[in-house]
C-alpha cells in the first residue's frame, strides 16, 4: 500500500468528495434554469410582436425590454430570495458557536446522541465526537445537527448576479435569432432556434441533476413551443384584427 493511500478516503472513478460539489452543481442547475428563462421570455416576447409586425425597431426594442425587464426581475427574486436564506443560516451558526461556548459539555453530549441516532454504538458515537470536536467543533455540530457548511453559505449579491447574467446568455440567443433573418424567416428561424437550445439546456440540466436527459429536453422543448405558439398567435390575431 502506498503512503499516499494511507488515511485517504477511497474514491471511485468519476466521484467528486471535494467539500462544496452539491452547492456548485446547485449553482450550474440554477444557471441552466436562468437562461432557459431567458431564452423563453424573451423568444415569446419578440414572435408576439413579430406576429404583429415586421419593425426590425419595434421587434428589437420589446425583445431588449423583455431582457432588461426579467433579467433584473430575475436578480430581484434571487437576492430576496438567498438573503433570507444566508441570514437564517448566519444566525443559526452564530447561536451554536454561543451554545458551544457556553455549554461544551451539552454539546458533546448532543454531539454524541446525535451519532448514536445514527446507528452507532455508545462507545464508537463517543470517540467519534470527542475527536471531531477536538478537530473542529463548530463544523462538527453545524454538519450534524443542522446540515450546514460554512464555506457553502452564498451571497445575495453573487447569486443576484449570476441570475441576472444567465438570464441575460439565454435571453441574446432568440434576439440574435430573430432580428439577423430576412422578415419572412424570422419567425420559422426563431422557432427552431429557440426548441434546440431548449433542447440542450433541459438535457444539460437532467445531466447535472442526475435524471433523464430525454425526458427534461421534451418537456422544455414542449413548453417552450406552447410558449412561442401562443404568443404569435396571440399577435398575429391582434394584428389582423386590426387592435394594434
Amino acid at each position: 500500500m502506498s503512503n499516499e493511500s494511507v488515511g485517504a478516503a477511497p474514491q471511485h472513478p468519476g466521484e467528486q468528495h471535494s467539500g462544496g460539489i452539491a452547492q456548485r452543481l446547485n449553482w450550474l442547475r440554477a444557471g441552466v434554469l436562468g437562461a432557459n428563462d431567458g431564452i423563453v421570455s424573451v423568444a415569446a416576447i419578440a414572435v408576439g410582436v413579430a406576429g404583429v409586425t415586421t419593425s426590425t425597431s419595434a421587434i428589437l426594442t420589446a425583445g431588449i425590454a423583455g431582457l432588461v425587464g426579467g433579467a433584473v426581475s430575475m436578480a430581484l427574486g434571487e437576492y430576496v430570495s438567498v438573503s433570507s436564506q444566508s441570514d437564517s443560516e448566519r444566525a443559526l451558526i452564530e447561536k451554536e458557536r454561543g451554545e458551544l461556548a457556553n455549554m461544551p459539555d451539552e454539546e458533546l453530549a448532543e454531539l454524541t446522541g446525535l451519532y448514536r441516532a445514527m446507528g452507532l454504538s455508545q462507545e464508537t458515537a463517543s470517540q467519534v465526537a470527542l475527536e471531531l470536536t477536538q478537530h473542529d467543533a463548530l463544523a462538527a455540530h453545524l454538519s450534524a445537527e443542522l446540515r450546514i457548511d460554512q464555506a457553502d453559505v452564498v451571497s445575495p449579491w453573487h447569486a443576484a448576479l449570476a441570475s441576472a447574467l444567465a438570464f441575460t446568455i439565454g435571453a441574446i440567443l432568440p434576439l440574435l435569432a430573430i432580428l439577423f433573418p430576412p422578415p419572412g424567416w424570422r419567425v420559422p428561424v426563431t422557432f427552431v432556434v429557440v426548441l434546440a437550445a431548449l433542447a440542450f439546456t433541459g438535457a444539460l440540466g437532467a445531466y447535472l441533476g442526475g435524471s433523464s436527459r430525454g425526458k427534461a429536453a421534451l418537456r422544455v422543448v414542449i413548453g417552450g413551443a406552447v410558449a412561442l405558439g401562443a404568443t404569435y398567435g396571440i399577435g398575429h390575431l391582434l394584428g389582423a384584427t386590426g387592435l394594434v
